[in-house]
Order: C-alpha cells, then sequence, then structure tokens
C-alpha cells in the first residue's frame, strides 16, 4: 500500500488546518456531534463507541450520538465519515479493520482521516460453538487439516478484525476454512451463537456475555499473554501456534481537514475520560485496556498496524468476496 506516513501526514494535516482553527475551536461544540460507527451494533466498536459517547455528552453539554454506517469491512462508514464536513460535528470511530486496503478503496486511514485519539486494546479471543469437538487449539488445527474447507468462521466483514485473525491463523497452521462475512461484530456472534459458524477469532468485549452464559466457548486467547480476567485460558501461541498474536486497537478519528484546535480538544476531552476511575472500570468490564497517546503516538502505532495486516493481506492473498 503506497501511501504516505501516519506520522508525516499528521503533521501536514495540522499545519494546513491552524490557519482557519482559532476562531471556530472557541466556539466549538454549539451543536450536536455524532460518531460515526463503520460496523454494525453489538460488535466491539459499537460497545466502545456508546460507553465514551454518554460521557462526551456530560462533559461538552451536547448531545453525542453513535451512528452506525456498517458495510463492506468498515468502507461505507470510513467513506461516509470521510465526506463529512470537517467542522468538528462528526468524527469516526473504529477499530482494527483493513477491508480498504483488500477493496483497493479510495478511501482509508492514511489519507482520509486524521487520528484523534487512542481508546485502548484489548485480547483477540478464539470462541466455539458449545458443540463444536475440538476442545483448544492442536485439536482445532488437526481437525481443519482432516476437514479442509468444511469448519466455517464467522468475521465482521471482510479485512475486519476476526477476518484478518483467522487468515493469520491459517497461514501459520496451514490450514484452511471457510469464511462467512457479516457486517459487524454482533450479526457475526449471532451466527456464531446459532450454530451456523463454529468458531470466530474476533475481539474479547463483543464476546464477553456470550462467553459468561455458556453461549460460546472460551478456548483460546490472541494476545502476547494469558489475559487476567481468564488466567486459566491459554493463548493461540503457547496452547499450539507458536509467533500468533493479535490485539485490537480502537480509536477516534476526524476527517482529514478538521481545524487542528478542534482534534486538540477532542482529544484532551478523550484523555481526560480515560483518567477517570469510573471510565476504566467500565471499559476493563468489557476487556478494554485504555491507552493514552499523543496524536503522533497513535498515528505511529496506526503505521505499524496496517504494515502488519498488509503483509498478512498479502502472504494470503486475501481477496474480496
Amino acid at each position: 500500500m503506497s501511501a504516505p506516513s501516519f506520522v508525516t501526514a499528521l503533521a501536514t494535516a495540522v499545519a494546513t488546518a491552524f490557519a482557519a482553527a482559532p476562531a471556530l475551536a472557541q466556539s466549538w461544540p454549539e451543536k450536536p456531534m455524532r460518531i460515526i460507527v463503520p460496523w454494525a451494533p453489538g460488535g466491539s466498536t459499537d460497545i466502545v463507541g456508546r460507553l465514551l459517547a454518554s460521557d462526551l455528552s456530560k462533559r461538552f453539554g451536547q448531545n453525542v450520538v453513535i451512528e452506525n454506517r456498517a458495510g463492506a469491512g468498515s468502507i461505507i462508514g470510513l467513506e461516509f465519515a470521510s465526506a463529512a464536513a470537517p467542522d468538528g460535528y462528526t468524527w469516526m470511530l473504529t477499530s482494527t479493520g483493513y477491508g480498504f486496503i483488500i477493496q483497493k478503496a479510495k478511501v482509508d486511514l492514511v489519507n482520509s482521516f486524521a487520528p484523534v485519539a487512542m481508546i485502548g486494546t484489548s485480547d483477540s479471543a478464539l470462541v466455539v460453538h458449545p458443540s463444536f469437538p475440538a476442545a483448544n487449539v492442536k485439536e482445532l488445527i488437526a481437525l481443519a487439516r482432516k476437514r479442509p474447507g468444511e469448519i466455517n468462521y464467522a468475521s465482521s466483514g471482510i479485512g475486519g478484525f476476526p477476518h484478518l485473525n483467522t487468515e493469520l491463523f491459517m497461514l501459520l497452521s496451514k490450514t484452511r476454512m471457510t469464511h462467512v462475512p457479516f457486517k459487524g461484530g454482533g450479526p457475526a456472534l449471532a451466527d456464531n451463537v446459532a450454530g451456523n459458524s463454529q468458531l470466530q477469532i474476533g475481539s474479547l468485549p463483543g464476546a464477553l456475555p456470550f462467553i459468561k452464559s455458556g453461549r460460546l466457548r472460551l478456548i483460546a486467547m490472541g494476545g502476547p499473554k494469558r489475559n487476567p480476567a481468564f488466567p486459566d485460558v491459554p493463548t493461540i501461541n503457547e496452547s499450539g501456534l507458536p509467533g500468533y498474536e493479535s490485539q485490537i486497537w480502537f480509536g477516534l478519528f476526524a476527517p482529514r481537514a478538521t481545524p487542528a484546535g478542534i482534534i486538540g480538544q477532542m482529544h484532551g476531552a478523550i484523555n481526560a475520560l480515560l483518567e477517570m476511575p469510573d471510565m476504566v472500570r467500565r471499559l476493563d468490564e468489557q476487556g478494554v485496556v485504555t491507552s493514552r497517546r499523543t496524536t503522533a503516538e497513535f498515528a505511529k502505532l496506526m503505521e505499524t498496524e496496517t504494515a502488519k495486516w498488509a503483509k498478512v493481506i498479502k502472504a494470503g492473498n486475501v481477496v474480496g468476496e
């Protein structure tokens, strides 16, 4: 993917925006704001977005609403948000997902948006339907090799976090499973619960209610070490697939030309919320570890993550469906 680095692009955007920023930033916000979530309701990004929107509304004294624009592996939402007026009243909250690389979309996180604030990270979670015969990663790999293409895995869409997680899993394990894409993590999890698809390597926040209720079975975590909430559940890496590591990030973005002063105010507001014990607790209950970074640090992380998953996409010869 040929694109300027996030850090360079961010610096350019900030310099361009500052000329018109002061007057507008001083009076902002004067009306309700919306946060575009390019995934369906019920998924992890939607859950995190609604937690933030409630507290941001109180902080700014203006309603902050979540608007779901799902489809095409987040591209529909990205296109909608990038075309919005860059006036500080439309934001986008998204997470690990690179459908725009696979689909060679005209819009992407590098050229179409300015990173505003990092929210946090969460481990990926390998969950299966309770009736699925594999009890651990080694048994899953053995079954997938014995029955290539017969195991269905659900995802939030092409290029979404569960899709790329499973592509990485198949690359490292030399297995082949069948992709069943949806418009978000919520519908994908519903398909898992119904037993139509057998597994998902998605984000922990979305799967957590189903794990707790017993409607899905957690067999491994995708992070670099065991999750404190599930100390008895091994990582994918330690339980049969060395080298596997995957965590989801959540972050807020703005249309590229949004004034730097407004971006700075929103960045400060998000970071202030992430310092509040109640917000930390509520995110922690969803399996999200907060992460306060500068916009430049957030941009650098996006650059690293984009490069990592672009390699997976290329190695797995992942194409649109």
